[in-house]
């Protein structure tokens, strides 16, 4: 028996689920189908792609997770070489799964997905809100098919396509003695507390800024959540160092906060589209970047100039 291509999708499927019920539902099919594809797949083979967890659902076998990556090589020419086939504009169709970085989405996603449903309205854009790890572990497994993410520590076998370099700011208090000021050299906050973004990677960026000030940040509170730390800065809890500059300088709770520019030479942040370098992209992935860098290019134009 030939391997078939119905056996790779479901075996792809099932490990982006890793459920086998999971897989049905997403292809519309029995989850007798599913289940029988894969073990005539590893029949076929002669190895084990998953160990059946009952009640757990399932995890890849090293064998598994190395199949994966070639199985959706193979599927990307497939619809690679369709997509050629049929048209590049006729082509956009079908389901696109985004991972995207949590800070990220609120100012870039909604506009992306206005902007395909408008240009491609059969397209069905799936999106996983994560942190940087579970961007990379949704590429890898194969639960997404390309990440929107910083560059921040992206392995090998991770391809990423810088669409926006942002530079740090600093977050103080609206009735701050530095908040109308231009430029602040961290120095002048070395003794003031400081609140800190506190998601994996993206705390030792910034904590590595902070430290330009000469000396260890007073961490007095920190949060995984962009808006706590902005609401927190707006209480007069501390200052801290952000990326992303929201339309307006309101938070949550109605209070306000104050940027003011780094004087000092920072790193900057690069937000890149990820994929798998071995996975070719296709048109659905395409149109999806085509979407991300158009939708940074209106956020630029309609960014407050401070």
């Amino acid at each position: 028996m030939d391997v078939t291509l119905t056996q790779l999708r479901y075996f792809a499927e099932a490990a982006a689920q890793l459920s086998m019920t999971g897989a049905a539902v997403r292809l519309n099919v029995a989850q007798s189908a599913v289940s029988a594809a894969i073990a005539q797949l590893e029949r076929h083979i002669g190895t084990q792609f998953f160990i059946r967890q009952r009640s757990k659902g399932l995890v890849l076998t090293p064998a598994g997770e190395l199949f994966l990556r070639d199985a959706q090589a193979i599927l990307a020419h497939v619809e690679e070489s369709l997509d050629h086939a049929r048209g590049e504009q006729q082509s956009v169709k079908g389901r696109v799964r985004m991972a995207c970085f949590s800070t990220l989405a609120p100012f870039l996603l909604p506009g992306v997905l206005s902007r395909l449903r408008e240009e491609h309205p059969a397209l069905e854009v799936e999106v996983l809100e994560t942190d940087i790890s579970g961007c990379v572990s949704a590429l890898i497994n194969g639960q997404t098919d390309l990440a929107l993410c910083y560059d921040l520590d992206l392995p090998g076998g991770i391809a990423g396509s810088v669409v926006h370099t942002a530079r740090p700011y600093l977050a103080l208090p609206p009735n701050h003695g530095l908040a109308g000021a231009d430029s602040v050299p961290l120095s002048a906050l070395r003794d003031e507390s400081f609140v800190l973004l506190d998601l994996p990677h993206t705390r030792d960026l910034m904590l590595s800024i902070a430290r330009l000030s000469g000396a260890e940040p007073d961490i007095r509170f920190r949060s995984a959540s962009y808006e706590t730390v902005r609401t927190f800065v707006a209480r007069g809890l501390g200052y801290s160092i952000l990326h992303q500059r929201p339309q307006h300088k309101l938070t949550y709770d109605g209070g306000q906060i104050a940027t003011v520019e780094i004087r000092d030479d920072v790193p900057e942040l690069r937000t890149v589209l990820a994929h798998l370098q071995s996975q070719r992209p296709t048109a659905r992935v395409r149109a999806v970047a085509q979407a991300v860098r158009h939708q940074i290019v209106a956020a630029k134009a309609e960014a407050p100039k401070k």
